[in-house]
C-alpha cells in the first residue's frame, strides 16, 4: 500500500466521504444501466425481429423505462390469500441485493489521484474477491426458491425447484472452470487479476496477457455457466412461460415483479463485469480506465440479448446433460492441462 493510501486510510472522515462517494455512484450508475438495459433489449430484439421496438414514448421509445416504472409502482401490489406473506415479500428483496452488493469489489479503473490522495476505482478491494462473488451468486437462488415455495402455487413452485438444480449444477462448473486465472495469476483478488493480465504476454509479445488468449475454452465455459445461472435464454427454465405460466414469480405484481427483473438485468452488468475483468483485462484498453470496461460490460449485455433473440429455449433434461456431462468434464479437464503447463513450462 502506498504512502497516499495510508494517509487516506488513517483520515477517517475523507476516507468515508470517499467511500460514500463511490458507493453512491456505483449505486446510481448500476440504476440508470439497468432500467435502460430494458429499453435495449426490446429495441435489439425488435430490430433483429424486423420491428421497430418502443416507438411512442419519447423519441424512439426512450422515455418507456420511466413510464414502466411509473405504470409499475402505482399498479395494484396484490398478494394471495393462501401464500406465506413474509416470505412472499422478502423473495424479491433477497434476489436484488445479492446482485447490487456483488459490485462492490469489481475494480473499474486504475487509482485516482486527488491532491496527495490516491483513491481506488473501487468500492472495496477483497483479497478473496472472486469467492465473494461466487458467495453472493448463490445467495440470489434463495430468492427465487422462497419466492416459488411462498406463492404456493404449483407453477411457482416448480420453477424455483428448477432453479435451484440448474443453479447447483452449473455454479460448480462456473466455479471449475476459473480456477485456471488463479492459477496463472496467483491472486483471488480483481485488481490482482487484473494487474498480472496488464502484463506482457508471456510467448506473445503482440498480445495483451489477457487470459482468453491463454484460456479460451475456460472463458467459453465461464460465460454460458454464467448466463444459466442468471436463468437467461436459452437456460431460463424456471420462468419457461410456455410450460409454468411465468415459472417463480408468476403470483407477482407491481414493484416486486419488477424487482425480479431489475435483479435479472443487475446480474447481467455483474456477469459482464466479472467474465471483463478475469478474461479480457478489466479496464485494461484504449481508452480511461472505467470506459473500457463499460465497453466491454455493454458487448456481454448485448451477446446475453442476442442469444434471446435467436437461441431457442432448451429442455430441461438438455440443461442437466449440458451441466453434469459437458461442462463439468471439461472444466476439470482444464484445470487438468492448465496445472501440467504452468509446472513444465
Amino acid at each position: 500500500m502506498t504512502p497516499e493510501m495510508l494517509s487516506l486510510s488513517n483520515n477517517a472522515p475523507m476516507f468515508l466521504v470517499a467511500m460514500m462517494v463511490k458507493i453512491l455512484v456505483v449505486f446510481v450508475v448500476v440504476i440508470l444501466i439497468v432500467a435502460y438495459a430494458t429499453w435495449c433489449e426490446r429495441k435489439i430484439i425488435g430490430h433483429m425481429q424486423t420491428r421497430l421496438g418502443p416507438m411512442h414514448t419519447g423519441w424512439h421509445g426512450l422515455l418507456q423505462p420511466i413510464a414502466d416504472g411509473i405504470k409499475l409502482f402505482f399498479k395494484e401490489d396484490i398478494i394471495p390469500s393462501e401464500s406465506s406473506k413474509f416470505s412472499f415479500i422478502l423473495a424479491p428483496i433477497m434476489i436484488l441485493v445479492p446482485a447490487f452488493i456483488t459490485v462492490a469489489v469489481i475494480p473499474f479503473g486504475p487509482d485516482l489521484q486527488l491532491g496527495n490522495y490516491l483513491i481506488p476505482q473501487q468500492i472495496t478491494d477483497l483479497n478473496v474477491g472472486v469467492l465473494y462473488i461466487l458467495a453472493m451468486a448463490g445467495l440470489g437462488i434463495y430468492g427465487i426458491v422462497l419466492a416459488g415455495w411462498a406463492s404456493n402455487s404449483k407453477y411457482s413452485l416448480m420453477g424455483g425447484i428448477r432453479s435451484s438444480a440448474q443453479m447447483i449444477s452449473y455454479e460448480l462448473a462456473a466455479g471449475l472452470s476459473i480456477v485456471a486465472v488463479f492459477m496463472l495469476s496467483e491472486t483471488l483478488s480483481l485488481r490482482g487479476i487484473v494487474e498480472a493480465q496488464a502484463q506482457a504476454h508471456p510467448l506473445l509479445s503482440f498480445l495483451p496477457n489477457w487470459y482468453i488468449f491463454s484460456q479460451p475454452l475456460a472463458f467459453g465455459l465461464f460465460l454460458i455457466t454464467s448466463i444459466a445461472e442468471i436463468n437467461r435464454t436459452p437456460f431460463d427454465l424456471p420462468e419457461a412461460e410456455t410450460e409454468l405460466v411465468s415459472g417463480f414469480c408468476t403470483e407477482y405484481s407491481s414493484m416486486k415483479y419488477a424487482l425480479f427483473f431489475m435483479a435479472e438485468y443487475a446480474n447481467m452488468i455483474v456477469i459482464g463485469a466479472v467474465t471483463a475483468t478475469l478474461f479480457l483485462g478489466g479496464w485494461g484498453g484504449p481508452f480511461p480506465g472505467f470506459i473500457n470496461l463499460l465497453i466491454k460490460i455493454f458487448g456481454f449485455m448485448f451477446f446475453m440479448i442476442w442469444l434471446r433473440a435467436t437461441m431457442p429455449r432448451v429442455r430441461y433434461d438438455q440443461l442437466m446433460f449440458i451441466g453434469w456431462k459437458v461442462m463439468l468434464p471439461l472444466a476439470l479437464a482444464n484445470i487438468l492441462v492448465t496445472g501440467i503447463v504452468v509446472v513444465l513450462f
